[in-house]
This record gives structure tokens, sequence and C-alpha cells, in this order.
């Protein structure tokens, strides 16, 4: 038997993959602003905080890396309401992405600050800097410099990784390709269309995170 390929017909579902690719974005715009702010305060916490601090920054980072995007956001969706705390589906989407993006990104800005040179840190306790505004002034911009590649693949991969946010009834691009599928019973098509979209997204993210860098963080004019 051979298939006859068909995507006209998914022109009468693009709204539903517009809705889609919105709440990809929108996911992915706060989970990425909020998990990366995360990340730097851990990675402050574990490489210039108070040592207390460092332990318990440590053992959540370890836990996230270590364990399943999904099952964080099961746990966050389904075991929360058992302690009282009920979140709704995008709400707990956002916070599994934050809370997942947050532990990775902590372990590459922290490699960015453990390979700032001891003299800046020196140069700020000379200016009578304290050690928050020595982090902030002094460390952070060339340390977010130097791993801002790395950063902005790791918000690449947490935006991928959300396709499985549809699992809990989250309407992303996932949840609209599996919604049209059942529809027409075309999976061949509705999934093709999704991983294309998803490539663009992610091409398109990379590109836009490159790009925010360079003006964050704009090469020194070369000399004449």
């Amino acid at each position: 038997m051979t298939y006859s390929f068909d995507f006209g017909w998914l022109a009468s579902y693009w709204p539903v993959f517009a809705a889609g690719v919105a709440m990809t974005l929108q996911l992915i715009f706060i989970g990425g602003l909020l998990g990366i702010a995360l990340g730097i305060a851990c990675a402050w916490a574990r490489s210039l905080g108070p040592r207390w601090l460092g332990t318990p920054v440590a053992v959540y980072v370890e836990l996230i890396r270590n364990t399943p995007f999904l099952i964080q956001l099961f746990f966050i969706f389904f075991g929360l309401p058992a302690l009282g705390l009920r979140l709704g589906e995008v709400q707990a989407a956002t916070l599994a992405m934050v809370i997942n993006l947050g532990a990775y990104a902590a372990e590459i800005i922290r490699a960015g600050i453990e390979a700032t040179p001891k003299g800046q840190f020196e140069a700020g306790a000379s200016l009578a800097m304290s050690r928050i505004q020595t982090f902030r002034h002094v460390v952070l911009v060339p340390a977010l410099e130097r791993i801002w590649p790395a950063l902005a693949s790791q918000v690449v991969i947490v935006m991928l990784g959300s396709a499985v946010v549809s699992q809990i009834a989250v309407e992303d691009l996932t949840f609209a390709a599996n919604f049209a599928q059942s529809r027409s019973f075309r999976a061949f098509e509705a999934y093709a269309v999704s991983t294309v979209i998803y490539l663009g997204l992610a091409i398109a993210l990379r590109a836009a995170l490159m790009r925010l860098g360079g003006l964050i963080f704009p090469a020194p004019e070369t000399a004449r």
C-alpha cells in the first residue's frame, strides 16, 4: 500500500499551530529570563557566597541535572497539590522550565566566574566594593561574555525540551500537532510540520540570543 502525502488539509489548522507557537515562545521567554536570573544567583552562591548557602544550592543543581525534565514537570503539576500548592498548567510548565534552566545555567555561569582572573577580585576590593558589588560590577559581565554561546545553546535546549509540557495539557506546539493528527489521522504530515517549525524556532532563537550577546558584549574596536 502506497502512502499518499497530503499537506493541504493542514491549512485549516494554522490557527491551532500559530497558537501553539505563541505558547512555546511565551514559555521560553519567561522561563529563559527567570531561569538565567536563577542561574546567576546560584552561580554566585556556589562561587562567592557564604559556605552555608553553597551546599543547598549544590544539592538543587545536582538533583535537577540528574533527573528527567518530564519527572520534574509531573512533580510540580501532580505532586505539589498533595502539599496544598496547586498550579495551573501554564504556571507549572513555566516553573518547571525556570527550575530546570536555572540548574544548568548555574554551572555554565559558574565556569565563567571561576575563569575570572583573581586580579579582578582584588581590584574590586581595592575600591572598597562589597563581595556582591564586586560580583555585579567587575565579575559578572566578563563571565557572561565568556560563556554566552554555551548559555544560549542551553536556552535552546530547554525550549526544545518544552515539547513535553503538552503532557499536562499546555497548548504548545506539540499539543497543536497532537490535536491536528488526532482529528485527521495523518500523523506524518502533522509531526513533519511541527518538526520543521521547531527547527525554525531553534535556529531563530539561537540567532536572536547571539545577536543579543553582541549588543550586550560589543567586540572591542580594532586599532586603526
